[in-house]
């Protein structure tokens, strides 16, 4: 299946529109009115409820698009993504209290970072939608360390409370088992040939 430009990304976050720039694809930006960061998954398996909350937001956005730009060109690309850690669903922390009962629980332990994404196609509705799982473990994390972090307020916006590529940066010990750009909420392995592909292959 082919998924024509403009990209239009339908998310708030500019870690997923770097990364897909830094991959050489150019999107435009436009968000769903859906705010994620309020609902909570009861019930509901991690990875049914990433895989709804993309189809939900591509949805959304799509639904504007023809109703408002009266166009059926380009792709949306949408995506959500949650921690789970003893079973239990991790999405952003509410407030800095509970990005630290996050961390805090996150440490010495290891948990699985799972992102949904879906793919629809303007000009006919045709979508894909697909979710990819990466392990990760935090080591060992001083009470002051995660103070420190807490009051930066980076964990602001992030599922489980951190960004992997910048704590990594910052010096925490974390390892991982699987594709780190699940972890940053797009899964770009499993993304980019979708994205890349044209009518005649692949795009150079």
């Amino acid at each position: 299946m082919i998924f024509p430009a403009p990209i239009r990304l339908a998310s708030r976050s500019p870690r997923r529109k770097l990364l897909l720039e830094e991959a050489g694809i150019s999107v435009v930006v436009q968000p769903p009115q859906i705010d994620d960061g309020k609902l909570q998954a009861k019930n509901v398996s991690a990875e049914h409820w990433v895989a709804a909350m993309a189809l939900l937001k591509a949805l959304d956005v799509a639904n504007t698009i023809h109703s408002k730009e009266k166009t059926n060109a380009g792709t949306v690309l949408a995506a959500d993504t949650v921690c789970v850690h003893h079973g239990k669903i991790l999405g952003q922390p509410r407030d800095a209290n509970h990005a630290r009962k996050m961390i805090h629980s996150l440490k010495n332990a290891a948990h699985r970072t799972i992102s949904g994404v879906c793919l629809i196609r303007l000009c006919d509705a045709q979508r894909i939608l697909f979710i990819e799982e990466t392990t990760v473990k935090i080591g060992n994390l001083s009470d002051s360390d995660i103070d420190q972090y807490i009051q930066s307020n980076d964990w602001q916006g992030k599922a489980g409370g951190y960004n992997l590529i910048e704590r990594v940066e910052s010096g925490w010990p974390i390892l991982w088992d699987g594709d780190p750009t699940t972890v940053m909420g797009l899964p770009m392995d499993r993304l980019l040939p979708l994205l890349k592909r044209d009518s005649k292959g692949i795009r150079s």
